[in-house]
């Protein structure tokens, strides 16, 4: 038989069958009749097939005539080599790409840019990743959870709260993430007490009681000083500092009389009570006036005997362990925080302040300090009318707690740099039903969680670790969340890399405001352009704000005391944002009120509840988006060159009056410099970089990363001012108290403290200058002040 005609491939022979073969030619045959078999090594598959392929083609050359049987060959084999290929390929392409069904276009991988990873991580397009978290944040899951959660009230410490954070960490757990976990800390908070209320009392000049004004059993300020106070009552409107200032004017005796303040003002219960005992006031009374706090119920109003609860500790945390971790392993010598007042402090209803300013005698209110109280001629007291010597008692007798926090984590790792965090978080705890206080954080929370769990389960891979935290004891001034922050405080500005607080994120739906370090302000700028308006539909929220004249004014708010991202960047170095949908022209009066339901929320918004949490939640999605995807972190490290170069123009316009004094402002305007430069010069060096060189990314990323660290003074002791930042925290150290200071070479110099002075202008710019040094990297790329 030719060879040409067939090959066979040889079956394994026995001893006997082998012995039966004949000698011929130096090769082995096996005969039979009209059969002749060769017996050859095996071959590849692959070799088979290109021999095969081979065989066809002589066997249609050699048979030219035979053209259909030729072209059946060669379609089998055309078809046999595709199908051959296609799986060959689809086994390779899937190893080193992402999979995701149909979300888009993907890009493959270079191995060498990676770190020491098993295998490769596909990077999916940005475009892809937006699509992506649109398709699967779901508005219906939001609603349902603001119900669930503010279905009754559910303070720190107690049953109502250890459950709500139980069926937490149990959705985390389901959503399978890569790490959940619970961190507990033991803090001593402030409740009502049970066994004696707070009250009010009208007193006769030799104290006896004339009458009692009921109070409400649940309307209190947490971190009151406890005990009484008795004196005179002065209305002081919202307790700022020039309230005062114009009262003292006024020739008003303010020394041992209680206040009655009105909410609002852009001011927080804490300063209004430090501003009152500043003062010399005894006690602070704090109502909601009508002029600030709608107040008709048939419109979402607050009912006038219904009071506003808020804590008075000027600052965040647990207020007997300052600049240290409530862990149950600690053992730091007791102290307390400067923050906590030493006057007592008690919200009181409209109709109780009515009452008490009804009764007042003495000079006419200030032109726009008229609230809208009914029945009330503004006067300012302290006296009562009747000529009888009488005054007001008030007792404060809240009690002391200590409570286990539980703050509640879970985790998406990261692919290339799982050390460094991108953290989303809310509280969880609530005085009342609290459905804007807690409800709608942990709701969006939630919803951000499980949309980046399944985005990952069809293909998305952060570069950089997602945290989602839930907080414990957010009413008594973010105390779980500082709690955390001064436990892992030497770790965090090398690992956080940013903060997203949800608190209080949807309060209406016509403005958005962002309470945010100035680092991330491009970051926000990036997500506005890209999600419709809640309420305007057809416009993006960049579009509406700029057809009202300018975004950045609608939108850029300062970072404030009570909000749950100060704590982060005034304390903690790590740039931090707060969201939040507002009514412009209506307030959402029942925050801190045992009103403050999903309903009520549900009814302001006219039905679009879940809509327009939907929409908070992409936004921070998409800003979260970019920062685990982007090689390079988008913050912006020229920020606070502006704000350096401000404060020197004023020191400039001032330089005759310092240089009289023998200061000079020359080391500020060096170090502004210095700093500018160093921004810039990193910033030209990153673009000008490679982006798939990880080491240069990494380097790059970690200077980026502490920015904001840099500007926590290392010159003020972190239990003493915790607010060590010095544009956004508070103390002496800050520019804003250097600014005031400043001030007053023009409006009082004999008020001028040179000593003060030097000492604060010596703070900032080493402060400035060190942040200058530090950007800049290397030593020797360090401008050396002359």
């Amino acid at each position: 038989m030719n060879t040409d005609a067939a090959r066979i491939m040889p079956t394994e022979t026995s001893g006997a069958q082998a012995e039966e073969g004949v000698e011929e030619g130096g090769g082995k045959e096996v005969r039979a009749q009209n059969v002749e078999m060769k017996l050859i090594q095996r071959e590849s598959e692959e070799e088979l097939e290109s021999k095969l392929s081979s065989d066809i083609i002589a066997l249609v050359l050699r048979q030219p005539r035979n053209h259909k049987k030729a072209i059946l060959y060669l379609t089998l084999t055309a078809l046999l080599i595709f199908t051959t290929a296609f799986l060959l390929g689809y086994v390779v392409f899937r190893g080193t790409c992402e999979l995701c069904e149909d979300e888009g276009e993907l890009v493959p991988i270079d191995d060498t840019a990676l770190p020491d990873h098993s295998a490769a991580v596909g990077v999916m397009y940005m475009g892809d990743l937006r699509d992506m978290l649109k398709k699967y944040l779901k508005e219906e899951k939001i609603e349902n959870t603001i119900r669930r959660v503010s279905r009754s009230t559910h303070p720190s410490g107690s049953s109502e709260g250890n459950e709500l954070a139980k069926e937490i960490l149990e959705t985390f757990q389901r959503l399978r993430m890569d790490h959940t976990w619970t961190d507990s800390h033991y803090a001593t908070l402030q409740f009502p007490s049970k066994t004696q209320r707070n009250a009010l009392w009208l007193v006769d000049a030799e104290g006896k009681e004339l009458e009692e004004i009921p109070l409400d059993t649940t309307d209190y300020c947490a971190y009151s000083t406890t005990g009484t106070a008795e004196g005179g009552v002065v209305y002081v409107n919202y307790a700022r500092w020039q309230d005062f200032d114009q009262l003292r004017s006024l020739g008003v005796s303010l020394r041992g009389t209680i206040g009655v303040a009105r909410v609002g003002g852009g001011m927080s219960f804490a300063e209004k009570v430090r501003h009152a005992q500043q003062a010399g006031l005894v006690g602070l009374l704090i109502y909601p006036d009508p002029a600030d706090v709608p107040q008709d119920p048939r419109r979402l109003g607050l009912s006038s005997h219904i009071a506003i609860s808020e804590h008075v500790h000027l600052g965040s945390g647990d207020p007997f362990t300052p600049g240290f971790p409530s862990f149950n392993h600690t053992q730091f010598p007791p102290t307390q925080s400067s923050g906590l007042p030493v006057i007592p402090a008690q919200p009181i209803s409209a109709n109780v302040a009515s009452k008490l300013l009804s009764q007042l005698v003495g000079s006419e209110c200030p032109r726009g300090w008229q609230g809208r109280l009914p029945y009330v001629h503004c006067v300012l007291g302290p006296e009562f009318s009747g000529g009888d010597g009488r005054k007001l008692r008030m007792g404060v007798y809240n009690t002391m707690t200590p409570v286990l926090l539980n703050n509640i984590f879970a985790s998406i790792e990261g692919k290339i740099e799982p050390d460094q965090y991108i953290i989303m978080g809310a509280q969880r705890d609530s005085w009342g039903p609290g459905a804007v206080k807690s409800g709608v954080g942990t709701a969006i929370l939630l919803e951000l969680a499980r949309t980046f769990s399944a985005m990952v389960e069809n293909g998305f891979y952060p570069r950089r670790s997602l945290l989602f935290v839930s907080w414990d004891a957010g009413d008594f001034g973010n105390v779980g969340a500082t709690e955390w922050l001064e436990g892992y405080l030497s770790m965090l500005h090398l690992k956080a890399v940013a903060y997203f607080s949800l608190d209080k994120a949807v309060m209406g739906d016509d403005t958005l405001s962002a309470y945010t370090s100035p680092l991330l302000v491009d970051l926000i700028e990036g997500a506005i352009k890209q999600v419709e308006h809640p309420k305007h539909t057809g416009q993006t929220i960049l579009a509406h704000a700029e057809s009202q004249g300018g975004w950045k004014s609608k939108i850029i708010k300062q970072l404030y005391l009570n909000s749950g991202a100060y704590s982060f960047t005034a304390f903690g170095g790590v740039p931090a944002m707060e969201l939040r949908f507002s009514e412009e022209a209506r307030v959402y009066p029942f925050v801190n009120t045992q009103l403050d339901s999903a309903g009520r929320l549900q009814e302001l918004l006219q039905g679009r509840l879940g809509a327009v949490g939907r929409t908070l939640a992409e936004l921070v999605g998409l800003m979260v988006l970019k920062l685990s995807h982007d090689h390079i972190l988008p913050l912006d490290v020229t920020c606070y060159s502006s704000a350096a170069l401000h404060f020197s123009s004023q020191l400039n316009q001032l330089s005759a009056q310092l240089q009289a004094r023998g200061l000079s402002p020359q080391w500020v305007f060096s170090a502004r410099g210095d700093y500018s430069r160093a921004a810039k010069t990193l910033q030209e060096a990153i673009q000008n970089s490679d982006i798939q060189d990880e080491r240069m990314n990494r380097l790059y990323n970690t200077r980026i990363m502490r920015v904001e660290y840099y500007f926590l003074s290392q010159y003020v002791s972190a239990v003493e001012n915790p607010f060590r930042h010095v544009l956004h925290g508070r103390g002496e150290h800050t520019l804003s108290a250097l600014t005031e200071h400043l001030s007053l070479l023009r409006s009082h110099p004999q008020l001028f403290d040179e000593a003060r002075f030097r000492r604060q202008l010596a703070f900032f710019t080493w402060t400035l200058q060190g942040a200058a040094n530090a950007l800049s990297g290397d030593v020797w790329n360090i401008d050396i002040i002359r």
